[in-house]
C-alpha cells in the first residue's frame, strides 16, 4: 500500500478522487493500492519550555535565556488532532512508502516532516509538488514525484524559522513582561516577536511622525492661459510677501510660449499577483483585511479555480506559456469577451511576466481555467482581480502622448503638461476601474487636453495665488503596511525596485496578515476606518524596548534574506540560529541590567 498524506481533508479528497482511492474510511480514503489521509494543518508544535525541564515552568528573570540543547516537537493538545495522528501513525506502519502531499512550500514541508517524525516513519518518502488542485495538475504531479531529499533545505529553512521565532518570542515576551509588565498581581503581558515587534515599531514610528508634525504654510502661483493651467516652475513660495510680489509683477503682462515638446510613450500592464500584492489591491479596492483575503484566495485554490496562493513572486516560468492559450480559451463570460482579441494570435511573452530565474517554489497567482460556480461576492471579487490581471499581461501596452509647454511672464517661468491616451491597450481589460496607487495623488497640474500652441505666441492670462499647508505622512493602512513589510520598511514606488527588495522583506507572504491580526487581537493597534493606529499599550511597549535591533525592520529583513539563502543552500541554518542566540543573550543581559 502507498500512503499519501495531504495537508487538509479537502486536498486529500481531491487527490484521492484522481488516483482512485474512493472508499471512505475513518480518517482516510482507500482504493487502487493507495490510502490517502490528511493533517489539519499543524498537528505538531515545538515543545514548551516546561517540557524540557520543570525549572523553566516558572516565569523568572534569573532563568532567562531559555535555550534548549536540542529542540523537540509534540502533538498539539486536542482530541481531534490526537485521533487523526493515530490514524496516520497506523497507516505509516503498514505502508510500502509515503507520498508527502502537503502544501508545496516551506510551512507545508515543516508540517509533514514533523508528523512523520512523531509517527516514527522509517520507510521511503516521496514528494508531490502541486501548483494547483486541478485534476490535470494532480495527475501531472504524480507522474513527476521527487525524492524527499530534494526538499531537505526547504525543511531546514522552515525549521530554522520556527526555532528562531520560539527563541525570540518566548524569551523576549517573558523578559519584557517580567521586567516592565508590573507586579505579579496586575502584570501586563508584553508580547515580543521576531516579525511582530518591528512591524509594531513601523506603526508607532509613523504615528509619532504624524503627531509631532508641525504644518507650515506655503504658496503656489498658477495661471490660466487659453484654457490650460500653467504652474510656476519655482514650485513653493515660503512667504506670502514673495508670492504677492511675483503676482504683482506678472498680473498685467502677457504670457509668452517659449518652448513646446511632445513625446510619445507607453506603459505596460500591471504585474501578475503574488499574495502580498493581491492583499494590497483587495484592501484598496474592497477594504478587505489581509487575513480575509488570504482565506478567500485559499478557498479559491481549494475549489481549483486559481493556482497556489502563498507565493512571493509575480513571474511565471517558461513552461506555463504553452498552457496560457488553453486557460484563456476556457474562461467564462465576461472574461471570454476580453480574451477574444487575443485568440488566433501568438500571445505576448514579456520578460516582466515570464522569467524562470525569478521563480523559486511557485509562480505567480493565475487562474487555472476551471469554470467558477457558486462563488460568494467576496470570492468573485478576488477571482475577478486575478483573472483580469492574467488577461491584461497579454494585451499591448497603453500608448500616450505627453506634451510639455514652457512659458514665461516677466522672466518668471511657467510650465503646463498634458497627457492624451492614444491607444488604451491593456487598460480596456479593467473597464477604467484600475485603482490609483495608495498614497499617490492625481497631479492637479496635468491637463487632460491642451489646445494647439505655437512657440512665440503670447496673450493675457489669469494668475491665481494659492495658500496651502504642508501635510503629515498618512497613517498606515493594511495595504501600505503590507507593502512596507515587503520592502523592509522602505517607501518604494518603483516596481522593479519593489521586486528586488522582496528578498529582504519581513515575514513571509502567508504570515504577514496573521502578524497584523495578532497586533489587533493583543490591542497593540486598532483600526480607525482603514487606518492602523497604535494604542497606548502598543506605544508603551515600543518605548519600553530599548534594544534597537529587536525593533529593526532592516535587521529582520536581513534574517528573512538568510532564511531564503538556507533554502537555496547558500547559508547554514546553524549559523542563522547561532547569530540569533547571540543576539538573544545580549538582549537578556541588557534588559536585566537596565
Amino acid at each position: 500500500m502507498i500512503l499519501c498524506i495531504a495537508e487538509k481533508p479537502s486536498a486529500g479528497r481531491d487527490i484521492a478522487q484522481v488516483i482512485g482511492a474512493t472508499t471512505r474510511r475513518d480518517g482516510y480514503m482507500e482504493g487502487n493500492g493507495y490510502c490517502v489521509t490528511w493533517t489539519f494543518g499543524h498537528l505538531c508544535q515545538l515543545k514548551d519550555p516546561a517540557d524540557y525541564t520543570p525549572y523553566w515552568r516558572a516565569w523568572s528573570l534569573s532563568r532567562l535565556p531559555m535555550i534548549p540543547q536540542r529542540f523537540g516537537i509534540k502533538l498539539i493538545q486536542d482530541s481531534g488532532v490526537e485521533a487523526q495522528f493515530q490514524v496516520i501513525k497506523s497507516l505509516v506502519a503498514k505502508a510500502e512508502y509515503v507520498i508527502n502531499c502537503g502544501d508545496a512550500g516551506q510551512e507545508g514541508e515543516l508540517i509533514q516532516r514533523w508528523v512523520l517524525q512523531l509517527a516514527e516513519c522509517k520507510i521511503p518518502i516521496k514528494r508531490l509538488w502541486l501548483s494547483s488542485m486541478t485534476q490535470e495538475a494532480i495527475r501531472e504531479a504524480f507522474q513527476n514525484l521527487k525524492p524527499s531529499q530534494d526538499y531537505e533545505r526547504l525543511y531546514h529553512a522552515g525549521l530554522a524559522r520556527a526555532i528562531g521565532d520560539w527563541l525570540l518570542g518566548i524569551n523576549g515576551t517573558r523578559l519584557y513582561t517580567l521586567k516592565y509588565g508590573g507586579n505579579s498581581y496586575d502584570r501586563q503581558m508584553l508580547s515580543v516577536g521576531r516579525v511582530q515587534t518591528p512591524t509594531l515599531a513601523l506603526i508607532v514610528d509613523r504615528h509619532e511622525e504624524i503627531t509631532n508634525f508641525v504644518s507650515e504654510p506655503y504658496w503656489e502661483i498658477k495661471t490660466l492661459y487659453r484654457g490650460a493651467l500653467f504652474a510656476s516652475t519655482k514650485g513653493r513660495y515660503q512667504s506670502a510677501e514673495e508670492a504677492t510680489s511675483v503676482m504683482e509683477q506678472i498680473a498685467d503682462s502677457d504670457l509668452y510660449i517659449r518652448d513646446l515638446n511632445k513625446r510619445k510613450g507607453s506603459e505596460g500592464p500591471p504585474r501578475l499577483f503574488d499574495l502580498t500584492s493581491l492583499q494590497v489591491e483587495a484592501n484598496k479596492k474592497f477594504a478587505y483585511a489581509a487575513d480575509d483575503t488570504l482565506s478567500i484566495i485559499q478557498s479559491l485554490y481549494e475549489k481549483r479555480l486559481v493556482t497556489y496562493p502563498r507565493v512571493d513572486t509575480t513571474y511565471l516560468t517558461d513552461d506555463i506559456y504553452p498552457k496560457c492559450p488553453g486557460i484563456l480559451a476556457a474562461l467564462p463570460a465576461p472574461y471570454a469577451e476580453l480574451a477574444q482579441p487575443l485568440r488566433g494570435h501568438k500571445l505576448r511573452k514579456s520578460k516582466k511576466v515570464f522569467d524562470a530565474s525569478k521563480v523559486t517554489d511557485h509562480h505567480a497567482i493565475i487562474p487555472t481555467g476551471e469554470r467558477p460556480g457558486g462563488l460568494s461576492p467576496q470570492e468573485y471579487n478576488i477571482y475577478d482581480l486575478i483573472v483580469r490581471r492574467f488577461i491584461a499581461v497579454f494585451y499591448p501596452d497603453m500608448k500616450y502622448e505627453q506634451t510639455t509647454v514652457m512659458a514665461e511672464v516677466e522672466e518668471i517661468e511657467f510650465k503646463a503638461t498634458g497627457r492624451v491616451i492614444l491607444d488604451e491597450g491593456w487598460r480596456v481589460v479593467f473597464a477604467k476601474e484600475e485603482p490609483a496607487e495608495e498614497g499617490k495623488e492625481e497631479n492637479e497640474d496635468t491637463n487632460k487636453d491642451l489646445p494647439p500652441f505655437v512657440v512665440g505666441e503670447h496673450g493675457p492670462h489669469k494668475p491665481d495665488l494659492l495658500e496651502k499647508q504642508t501635510r503629515p505622512p498618512r497613517y498606515y493602512t493594511e495595504a501600505t503596511l503590507l507593502t512596507a513589510m515587503e520592502t523592509a520598511g522602505k517607501l518604494v514606488e518603483d516596481e522593479e525596485l519593489q521586486e528586488a527588495m522582496k528578498q529582504k522583506g519581513i515575514g513571509r507572504p502567508s504570515t504577514r496578515a496573521a502578524i497584523i491580526e495578532t497586533l489587533l487581537k493583543r490591542r497593540y493597534i486598532r483600526k480607525e476606518r482603514k487606518n492602523l493606529i497604535p494604542t497606548e499599550l502598543g506605544i508603551r511597549l515600543i518605548h519600553t524596548i530599548k534594544n534597537e535591533l529587536l525593533k529593526s525592520v532592516q535587521l529582520t529583513g536581513e534574517w528573512e534574506y538568510k532564511l531564503r539563502l538556507i533554502d537555496k543552500g547558500e547559508y547554514k541554518a546553524a549559523d542563522f540560529l547561532s547569530e540569533l542566540k547571540s543576539m538573544l543573550c545580549d538582549m537578556v543581559l541588557e534588559v536585566k541590567n537596565s
